[in-house]
């Protein structure tokens, strides 16, 4: 289910500032040669990352799921001068293409290959931006780590929150219903403000208030 016209998505993506050469061949070579390229966060998505990570300017942010490395590009494009971006992977079969991909800004980006939470407990940072987009089944576990090592006023991004629109579906299926529970948990929690940013899959931004 595409939750936004087709025509309406390929306007927004020629009046949308273009990728990189880096991205674009990211791009090209997920498609063809990765499993799943839909994960890939792509054009429109990617621009958005960038723009919320120049806007924020942050010193120290953290990806949960790396996948081909796009979207942690997009997000180091914003990086303070003395910024850090920590990205978490599970699959260490892509390991030397993300590798590669890194290859220009290997000092602003340190790519772990683990369990995602098994690794966030042993980090000391603290974030100005986490971007979640690894497992759906823990989107909630990932929140429930994450939320104590975000500075207040700090930003928790969650991709896919709209899942093809399913969260729509009288009769939601086990994935979706994973997704729903999530989005319920963030719209009840009284430490954040949230938005959902029907872009792509959807994207949840999250606000980590000063209580």
């Amino acid at each position: 289910m595409e939750i936004v016209n087709e025509e309406i998505q390929r306007y927004a993506e020629q009046h949308t500032s273009p990728e990189s050469d880096l991205l674009k061949k990211i791009n090209r070579d997920t498609h063809a040669n990765v499993l799943r390229p839909r994960m890939l966060s792509g054009h429109l998505q990617g621009r958005v990352l960038s723009m919320i990570s120049h806007m924020i300017r942050p010193k120290r942010v953290l990806e949960i799921g790396t996948y081909t490395g796009y979207s942690a590009l997009c997000l180091a494009e914003g990086l303070a001068p003395d910024g850090k971006l920590i990205t978490i992977d599970i699959n260490e079969e892509l390991e030397p293409k993300v590798r590669a991909h890194f290859a220009s800004v290997h000092d602003k980006i340190d790519y772990k290959i683990g369990d995602a939470l098994q690794i966030i407990p042993t980090l000391t940072d603290t974030f100005d931006l986490v971007f979640i987009d690894a497992d759906k089944s823990n989107y909630t576990n990932y929140f429930d780590l994450v939320i104590d090592k975000v500075r207040p006023g700090g930003f928790i991004l969650a991709d896919n929150v709209l899942w093809s629109g399913k969260v729509l579906n009288k009769n939601p299926d086990s994935d979706t219903k994973v997704i729903l529970a999530f989005n319920e948990k963030i719209q009840r929690n009284s430490q954040v403000e949230n938005v959902v940013l029907p872009i792509r899959d959807g994207i949840m931004m999250i606000r980590k208030l000063s209580l």
